[in-house]
């Protein structure tokens, strides 16, 4: 079997296992953030936060819940890294610093999980599984609150609640993430995975010294890492370690996590506004990204030129032979297309134009499927500027689900879509600008400035993964990443949840004979042909510098 059909028959197979988990995942989803009763466990959580469940939010109240839980987390996360050196299971590693423990925490809590440290170096077991684990679980649960919120304010009619924060969180975590990880670890497990709590052991020679291994949870944080779309690794490889991704299988399966729920997640939307129908259109333009992203991922890096291609068969630098360029490339095309950051592979050593695609995946917003909850209600925001430029068009007040988009919904969509570009490009800008940031770089020219742009990218937009070509461990990068990753996730946030409260004050319009039909092929396309254009437009000066002309050099 030839490496390209190895390729396209593992992608069909993964395409097979996602549309057998949507209809049951996605009616499930919509299940638990509907039902109106508690489970023990639940009760005993709440009681335990002083939170009342069943008390109704509007959005300025949903939004003070999400921000003091998350600045809890910074500081509970910070403060761990720094008394690192005195806890127990700390393998003898010092505290972290502090340029470095605020990046950290600032990663693991806006879902970020960029890691400018290597793991089996730097963290113990009590910082890796009491902090890094648990915020894996806690940040993708406020995604899915706040996108359930963004449906909610579709579904409501003049009341402006948006339900219950707190409520959201504790049942994403305990009746999804939490049973569904549980499941993933074991067979993790069960494919070679580690799951210890053993200490740095020395193993045999390695270029004339030792070798140092130390083990830990591997497989419980490797499951909910992918599962959330988080990305942070146990070990510096990340997903390339054989400890934490060993067989093709594993690799397939982790694969699968990523695009679990954010794909799934679409039908939730469906049932929860009414009509499966919209869901279906939400997940046609997602799925067409994606499978258009993978097929343009795979001919970048099957593509022979040159005698070292054309002898490998392909772009093999930098890859995993067990997992091949297929693979590889649908892991970097799935990770960069959601929040997740996990990789397979070195980004840094795929060909310019395959480098250029990981990027724009993360330009794009993530919403293809995008992060676990922050993928579809930035492909909700989308749809409504999609329904605004519709409107433009025929001359009609633009309406999305039953709900008119006005200046003030239309206001916060834009504020949306302009937050994380200018983050992104004024970072890159002072960075290539400032005599020091420049020393990072690993190569010069285009790609030298590609690892600066793709390190803000990933920053911002909460994707986490690197081009590995920078040392991102400096004050500099640790400070200016950090920054860009908590403005990247938590101020359009604000926007989202805005938005919702001002949909769900609305009364439902009914539909017309001409109203656009949002279920349809047409809207589909008009929704992809936005999101594409409205990212080339804002990036394509920044693109041409980096990996275009690297890759049409």
């Amino acid at each position: 079997m030839g490496p390209v059909l190895a390729g396209v028959l593992q992608l069909l197979a993964l395409m097979a296992a996602l549309a057998l988990a949507y209809k049951p995942l996605g009616t499930y989803m919509a299940k638990v953030y509907t039902s109106d009763k508690h489970l023990r466990v639940e009760k005993w959580i709440y009681k335990g936060i002083g939170a009342d469940p069943d008390t109704e939010m509007r959005w300025p109240a949903y939004l003070r819940g999400v921000l003091a839980f998350s600045l809890a987390g910074v500081l509970f996360l910070y403060v761990l890294q720094r008394l690192q050196g005195v806890l127990p299971g700390s393998l003898g590693f010092a505290s972290i610093d502090p340029d470095q423990a605020f990046n950290t925490a600032a990663s693991f809590v806006s879902n970020t999980n960029w890691q400018s440290y290597s793991g089996e170096q730097a963290m113990g077991h009590v910082v890796q599984t009491a902090g890094l684990a648990v915020q894996n679980f806690v940040s993708a649960a406020v995604g899915m609150a706040v996108a359930v919120a963004l449906v909610r304010g579709f579904a409501g009619s003049r009341t402006g609640e948006l339900g219950n924060f707190w409520s959201d969180l504790v049942r994403g975590v305990v009746r999804l993430l939490v049973p569904i990880a549980v499941v993933g670890a074991l067979v993790l497990v069960a494919c070679g995975v580690i799951q210890n709590f053993s200490g740095i052991h020395e193993v045999g020679q390695f270029m004339g010294g030792t070798q140092e291994w130390n083990g830990g949870a591997v497989a419980s944080q490797e499951a909910i890492k992918e599962l959330g779309t988080n990305g942070g690794g146990y070990f510096n490889a990340n997903s390339s370690h054989p400890f934490e991704n060993p067989t093709p299988f594993t690799n397939l399966f982790e694969i699968f996590l990523i695009l679990l729920i954010p794909f799934s997640i679409t039908r939730t939307f469906g049932i929860m506004v009414g009509s499966v129908r919209q869901g279906y259109a939400i997940l046609a333009s997602m799925a067409t990204i994606w499978v258009g992203f993978v097929a343009l991922m795979m001919w970048t890096e099957f593509a022979h030129h040159g005698p070292a291609f054309q002898a490998a068969g392909g772009a093999y630098e930098g890859k995993e032979v067990r997992f091949g360029v297929g693979a590889s490339s649908i892991f970097a095309v799935s990770t960069t297309l959601t929040s997740t950051g996990a990789v397979d592979s070195f980004h840094s050593s795929f060909t310019g134009l395959g480098g250029g695609i990981a990027m724009l995946g993360m330009m794009l917003g993530e919403i293809a499927p995008g992060g676990v909850g922050s993928g579809l209600y930035g492909m909700l925001i989308m749809a409504i500027i999609a329904v605004f430029i519709a409107g433009l068009m025929v001359g009609r007040t633009p309406e999305y689900l039953g709900k008119k988009i006005g200046s003030r919904e239309i206001k916060l969509a834009a504020c949306y879509i302009l937050i994380t570009p200018a983050l992104v490009l004024v970072f890159t800008a002072c960075a290539m600008a400032l005599p020091t940031p420049a020393n990072s770089m690993t190569n010069s020219g285009a790609h030298g400035f590609s690892e600066i742009l793709y390190a803000y990218t990933s920053g911002a937009n909460n994707n986490g993964s690197a081009f590995a070509g920078l040392n991102a461990d400096t004050q500099w990068f640790n400070t200016t990443i950090g920054l860009a990753m908590l403005l990247g996730r938590f101020v359009p946030m604000v926007f989202v949840l805005a938005l919702a409260g001002s949909l769900a004050e609305q009364k439902p319009v009914p539909v017309t004979a001409g109203t656009l039909r949002t279920d349809k092929p047409l809207y589909t396309g008009l929704l992809v042909g936005t999101i594409i254009i409205i990212t080339g437009l804002t990036y394509f000066p920044a693109l041409a510098l980096g990996p275009l002309a690297e890759g049409l050099a």
